[in-house]
């Protein structure tokens, strides 16, 4: 007997094939059958009728940060509400495990690293997760059997430096024995199911003491034994960042990251490519990297995400502008010294100059501030300018823009929220996009969803991504797009048996009406442990999700249910080898 019996939906399976009109049905977890319609004989505990509805594979983010979230909201939401039924975590370096159970203050400072580095709320981290763990293997077996998505786990660099060399970690250099016990707790994590190794030595990666990270401070050295690591797991692969990220890659980061992967016979991917026509230099430097680990063994692939994802920022918190270089010294003074700073003509010239220079890289696209629109406000003499454009005031004002923008945030003492709008929304970057999203080593995602939490809201890039392929600028056919979002990354990561509607396979799917399929505004909600805020958005046009057979999601409303698995390597993945 079927679980669950969908009938006459467009199937969209993943491969990229042509969609066509079929019953599918679930049982025990799995797709047990997908036949033309009505021929299913085979009796239901419950059915549905999905004519003119799209069925898809459940999608797959490549790149989250909901190591801590999903303790305290095993749904992962919003993810799960647009569609998304698998989440990479453990990226960019960072991770709650392991930790060493003699110094306990070894997870005060992994909270205050995460919340400073990744925009994760203190209170959140303090309060929401049990920090019962020691090893990686005891935190993934804290996740078992409560979260309703699927989750796999890289292990942070910087948490097997901490683990190993205490607060040496960040300025040091590990002795011979102490690189030995690091690959050993490493081997360690990987047996426990671990996918394998992420990294940084990004300079925009600091701690809650304001010092670069642990995994900084590695040389080329530590980095490729570790990626030796990796080679003796199955199913595992390397998510690396580095500081050419941001733009465009150095020489010695092609090198590096050239040979890491081919150290370990694995893929190594790295976000986020940013594409731009008016950089456009930019893509075909970075993919460089991509063309030389080919030649070398390995294989670097670059996560891209589909939409623009709009980020706040504000004067009075650390955001993206503290990134700028020169910025941070200003912003990180005392509000009313900064006010006095920002207001001096002579600083703000300084400020802007910094802020233009290559130096900048990408951070180059915050400098246009007339084109910011002021989000909320906080006094009187700001009142009526919320949704305004900076560049709109300065003029009624007789105003430059910067220096309107900082009059505006001066009088709500720094709290005015701002949103700049993206540069790159001209049809020669979407062109671009389209182009560059063909590449065999450009993959989408790197949605960071889970982290920045009041600052940006990636989560939704699946749903509208889609709204656009079918309703909108129609970049790529409905059948390429969900093989994007589905059976590409998942490939990528050697999930077994899934990203594809197969019989046999796993039953992640999700049902949704192409007619209305989009995701809704980001808006600021107080529903984190400790009434912290965090940006969320509506699904529109997802009718259902299923993890694991189970139906998690019902019109944009979690069902209570927890059927997600922790994904582990070797058991869940397969190896990806790219010798």
């Amino acid at each position: 007997m079927l679980d669950h019996l969908i009938k006459g939906a467009t199937v969209v399976d993943g491969t990229g094939a042509p969609s066509y009109t079929a019953d599918v049905g679930i049982r025990d977890g799995r797709i047990a059958v997908v036949a033309p319609p009505g021929t299913v004989t085979e009796e239901a505990g419950t059915s549905e009728d999905a004519t003119g509805r799209v069925l898809a594979p459940g999608f797959v983010d490549p790149h989250t940060h909901y190591d801590a979230q999903l303790f305290w909201d095993p749904y992962a939401t919003p993810s799960l509400n647009h569609g998304v039924t698998t989440v990479a975590g453990g990226n960019c370096g960072f991770t709650l495990a392991p930790l060493h159970p003699g110094r306990p203050a070894d997870a005060d400072y992994t909270r205050r690293m995460m919340s400073k580095v990744e925009g994760m709320s203190l209170v959140a981290l303090e309060e929401g997760a049990p920090w019962s763990w020691s090893s990686f293997g005891e935190y993934l077996d804290a996740l078992e059997g409560r979260i309703a998505v699927n989750a796999g786990f890289m292990v942070g660099h910087c948490a097997l430096r901490r683990y190993v060399m205490g607060e040496d970690a960040v300025g040091g250099q590990p002795t011979p024995a102490q690189l030995d016990e690091m690959l050993a707790l490493f081997h360690e994590a990987m047996e426990a199911g671990a996918w394998g190794l992420s990294t940084t030595q990004s300079a925009t990666h600091s701690d809650g003491d304001g010092k670069p990270v642990a995994s900084r401070h590695a040389g080329p050295a530590e980095l490729l034994a570790l990626s030796r690591a990796v080679a003796a797991h199955e199913g595992t692969q390397i998510e690396a960042i580095v500081a050419g990220c941001l733009d465009q890659f150095g020489d010695e980061e092609i090198e590096l990251l050239v040979a890491m992967s081919a150290e370990a016979g694995r893929p190594l991917n790295w976000n986020v490519l940013t594409i731009d026509a008016a950089v456009p230099e930019r893509v075909p430097r970075q993919l460089i990297a991509s063309e030389r680990a080919r030649e070398a063994g390995g294989r670097i692939v670059a996560l891209t995400m589909p939409i623009l994802t709009p980020m706040n920022m504000s004067l009075g918190t650390f955001c993206a502008l503290n990134l700028i270089p020169g910025w941070g010294e200003i912003l990180g003074l005392p509000v009313p010294e900064r006010i006095a700073k920002l207001r001096d003509p002579d600083v703000r010239a300084e400020m802007l100059r910094r802020a233009e220079s290559k130096e900048a890289g990408v951070f180059r696209r915050l400098a246009h501030f007339g084109r910011y629109v002021i989000g909320d406000t906080y006094s009187t003499a700001n009142e009526g300018l919320t949704g305004r454009v900076v560049q709109d005031i300065a003029a009624e004002r007789g105003q430059e823009p910067f220096a309107c923008l900082i009059e505006i945030c001066a009088n709500d003492r720094l709290r005015t929220v701002l949103w700049p709008m993206p540069t790159d929304n001209d049809p020669a970057s979407w062109a671009l996009r389209a182009e560059t999203w063909q590449h065999e080593d450009v993959l989408l995602g790197g949605s960071d969803a889970g982290a920045h939490l009041d600052r940006m809201c990636g989560a939704p890039y699946t749903t509208r991504f889609l709204g656009d392929c079918l309703r909108g600028r129609k970049l790529v056919g409905l059948e390429q797009a969900v093989k994007m979002l589905t059976d590409d990354p998942a490939q990528l990561f050697g999930l077994r048996e899934r990203g594809r509607v197969e019989e046999g396979w796993h039953a992640d799917l999700v049902l949704f009406d192409p007619e209305r399929i989009d995701a809704g505004k980001a808006t600021l909600v107080h529903d984190l442990p400790g009434d912290s805020p965090r940006l969320d958005s509506r699904a529109i046009g997802i009718n259902a999700v299923w993890v694991n057979g189970v139906e998690t999601i019902r019109e944009d409303v979690v069902t209570g249910a927890v059927p997600g698995t922790v994904l582990r390597s070797g058991r869940d993945t397969r190896t990806v080898s790219t010798k």
